[in-house]
């Protein structure tokens, strides 16, 4: 996108991950310092604390009852949470002009390791599994599609820990492009065994819970949820989206650049996107996942490129690490920070590594806060950094 880029109305969105299953019970235990991480409700042989989500989903309609699964109650939760501005999105814009863009990682991948141990155990699948309805990316797609009644370009991104904050950027392109007029974006991603024991084969996952920025980190938290957020060319703005930066370093197939060369660089491009000068960010949203590696080459780019003391915040030590759905749930998150005037204290930073050379809050702070920069990294070298501003 050009420099100067106008910044399109977010209109609405929603919410759910371990700290509530609304946008306002998130936002509450958010404002009071409060982690929703706990014990493993998968059983694996080592061990961790999740961000789970502990709650009765709602059952999808008869038509769709075939393609049920945990991630698609979750996208139905979170879809009847934006009832409202979806009703105002329906009356301005065509169904066909309304795309709608998702991110994950794991999809139905709960499903299949169940149904994987049902074929161990009895020799065969269990009769109502079906792969197309219960793991693929398109069966996810096409819950949410009909949900939402939209007929406009729809597809799903999977690029591991900015799967869901690469919509934000798509959107962009999509209404730049006259090819929407809105987009609906964001992400779901369940818990399961696969992600558990991957990144405790990778020595990623702490045994604890997370503890991002501080000298004692020592890895991850899984974390389940997702959100949604509206996205259109026109419409009641409750915030703007401003710009979206992106980068590829490709340093390593699992560890981020020890200097945060691709980090910065996402930053860099969201700012020169929006036309807005680094002095201009008041909050960031950090990505700090809680390792080693992570965290360092991150606070480098940051305080490479950023005042020094601009608030720094990893929301990981709340939620957990919702890979595919962390990007638009910290956008969302962000967001929160910005309409409340708030910065939450990040949880598990006392004691602070002294290598770290940010402004890292370990209490709440209070003030204007109209801008902010939300950071995703992936393997691989991907990444992105959402500049979002309140109204």
């Amino acid at each position: 996108m050009p420099s100067g880029t106008a910044a399109l109305p977010i209109t609405g969105y929603a919410l759910c991950n371990c700290l509530g299953v609304t946008a306002e019970e998130v936002r509450a235990k958010l404002y009071a310092g409060q982690s929703g991480l706990g014990p493993s409700p998968v059983p694996v042989p080592f061990p961790t604390v999740v961000g789970a989500v502990e709650a009765d989903l709602p059952q999808l309609p008869a038509a769709l009852a075939p393609w049920s699964t945990r991630t698609a109650q979750l996208a139905m939760m979170l879809i009847e949470q934006l009832s409202a501005p979806l009703a105002k999105l329906r009356a301005r814009v065509r169904p066909e002009r309304i795309a709608v863009i998702l991110g994950t990682s794991t999809v139905g991948a709960d499903v299949t390791e169940s149904a994987f141990r049902h074929y161990i155990e009895q020799g065969v699948l269990p009769p109502d599994y079906d792969l197309w309805r219960h793991h693929t990316y398109g069966a996810l797609l096409h819950v949410v599609t009909e949900l939402l009644g939209a007929r406009g370009p729809a597809w799903v991104v999977s690029t591991a820990c900015t799967s869901s904050a690469k919509p934000l950027a798509t959107a962009q392109r999509l209404i730049a492009a006259d090819l929407a007029d809105a987009a609906v974006v964001g992400g779901i991603d369940t818990l399961c065994s696969m992600t558990l024991r991957g990144f405790f084969s990778l020595d990623s996952l702490s045994p604890k819970a997370c503890t991002p920025f501080s000298k004692t980190r020592d890895g991850i938290n899984i974390g389940e949820g997702g959100a949604l957020l509206v996205i259109e060319r026109g419409g009641d703005a409750i915030a703007l989206l401003e710009a979206v930066g992106e980068s590829s370093d490709a340093y390593h197939i699992s560890a981020p650049h020890p200097e945060g060369v691709g980090a910065r660089l996402a930053m860099q491009r969201a700012l020169e996107q929006a036309g807005v000068a680094p002095e201009r960010v008041d909050y960031v949203n950090a990505h700090g996942t809680g390792t080693r590696l992570n965290d360092s080459a991150e606070a480098q780019a940051i305080g490479s490129l950023l005042r020094h003391d601009v608030p720094v915040v990893s929301t990981k030590g709340y939620t957990g690490h919702m890979l595919g759905a962390a990007g638009a749930s910290e956008a969302v998150l962000t967001l929160m920070s910005l309409e409340g005037g708030f910065v939450p204290v990040s949880l598990g930073a006392d004691p602070i590594d002294e290598k770290i050379a940010l402004n890292i809050p370990l209490t709440r702070l209070h003030g204007q806060y109209r801008r902010g920069l939300s950071n995703s990294f992936a393997f691989g070298g991907n990444n992105v950094s959402v500049l979002l501003r309140s109204v």
